[in-house]
């Protein structure tokens, strides 16, 4: 009986010896599995985060670019029609008002991309930027509404809307600080009987 007890004691230990080995082989091998696995993942999840940012990057720069486009054309309507002095003069003509329609088009369109994209606060902030687009084309164009306003007091508010548009915008981008600082032309450089203009 001592011998058997010794025996099966032996067989035990060399089935032991080469069932622990497997052991570690297989759980070597779930668990280099699912550091990939995780690895994956995680490249996965950084890559469809800078795809998405660079789309939502375009998408906001685009748009933007639209929107102060239409800002100048309305500004150049306003000063033909006498509201504001500065750049070159534009004429409401036929012509005129058809590439207003094409660029409020493309506008209204990459608003649609950027709402797709966009987050809440930025696309918020879209509306209200629209709005006062809006507001610059009635004036330049001489639409009626119910309360008047000047260009100077309606293109201020629109210059403000495209800032909170711009700060929210960075920080959906994940972009930190201020937009920029406020810089005052100096006022040798002013033109006589103007404003103090900050860009």
């Amino acid at each position: 009986m001592g011998n058997r007890f010794y025996y099966e004691i032996g067989a035990f230990m060399s089935l032991l010896g080469q069932i622990l080995p497997l052991v570690g082989v297989a759980l070597g091998a779930v668990t280099s599995f699912l550091a990939s696995s995780l690895n994956d993942r995680a490249r996965w999840r950084r890559e469809q985060s800078v795809r998405w940012d660079e789309r939502r990057l375009d998408a906001y720069g685009e748009y933007v670019h639209a929107v102060k486009e239409l800002a100048g054309r309305y500004q150049r309507i306003a000063a033909g029609r006498g509201l504001v002095t500065g750049p070159a003069p534009l004429e409401l003509t036929a012509e005129v008002l058809a590439e207003l329609g094409a660029a409020e088009s493309r506008r209204s369109a990459l608003g649609e991309t950027c709402e797709l994209l966009g987050d809440t606060d930025t696309n918020t902030a879209s509306k209200t930027l629209n709005h006062c687009l809006w507001r610059l084309e009635h004036l330049a164009r001489g639409v009626p509404t119910e309360s008047e306003q000047s260009w100077e007091q309606a293109y201020l508010e629109f210059r403000d809307a495209q800032r909170k548009y711009l700060e929210y915008a960075r920080v959906s981008l994940g972009v930190t600080g201020p937009v920029n600082r406020v810089v005052a032309w100096p006022s040798a450089w002013r033109p006589v009987g103007r404003p103090s203009r900050t860009e």
